[in-house]
């Protein structure tokens, strides 16, 4: 079987884990291959306490838990909330991306979400995939007016604990009600009740290309 070429485009370090993790610890499993890409280490935002650099360490580690080799993984320096003054700059990181990976399918930020560096990494990689990629918008309800679940991916309680496992390595974030293990199942089971599954993780539909 032909592999599938996924790429992520996590604005910041911890959103592919938090809305996708699950799935592509799925994708993984069934013999894919998965490109990370976060495009900021959010060094301003990092709480008290933490050397400037710990979410750079905490992404590399929760992408080793997902089984995404290091050598996919790229971790860019944006300045976290001020991606809109670097829009052209992402664009072409994104089409060097698209020139060097050739990715069939890309998670990106979905059309509902309102945080401003989320929304420049959306509009740039329509942009940059619109002509050559399947586009899935990926699930942060806490910056989303509203959500469009298109496509549901089942998963496994194997895949579900490997999301946990991720996320548990952002030790720095572990305040954030967003990532309790109550609240990742909770979100889980809401989507795998919508098709008669245990937990599933939803993505809206931006495009597809079959």
């Amino acid at each position: 079987m032909t592999k599938i070429r996924i790429l992520v485009l996590s604005p910041h370090t911890d959103d592919g884990e938090l809305s996708a993790g699950g799935t592509l610890a799925r994708l993984l499993e069934e013999g894919n291959e998965i490109f990370y890409t976060a495009f900021s280490i959010c060094e301003k935002s990092v709480p008290a306490g933490y050397p400037p650099d710990v979410l750079q360490h905490e992404c590399l580690a929760a992408t080793k838990v997902l089984g995404i080799p290091k050598n996919n993984v790229a971790l860019l320096r944006y300045e976290v909330r001020n991606f809109p003054e670097y829009r052209q700059q992402i664009l072409e990181n994104m089409l060097v991306l698209k020139k060097e990976i050739q990715p069939d399918i890309i998670f990106t930020p979905s059309s509902f979400d309102v945080h401003q560096d989320h929304r420049v990494i959306y509009m740039e990689s329509l942009r940059a995939f619109k002509k050559s990629a399947t586009i899935l918008g990926m699930e942060h309800p806490w910056n989303n007016l509203g959500f469009k679940n298109d496509i549901n991916v089942v998963l496994s309680q194997k895949c579900l604990d490997l999301k946990m496992k991720a996320l548990e390595r952002y030790v720095s974030q572990s305040k954030k009600a967003y990532f309790s293990k109550e609240y990742v199942t909770a979100l889980a089971r809401t989507h795998g009740l919508n098709v008669n599954s245990e937990y599933a993780e939803s993505f809206e539909c931006i495009q597809m290309i079959i």
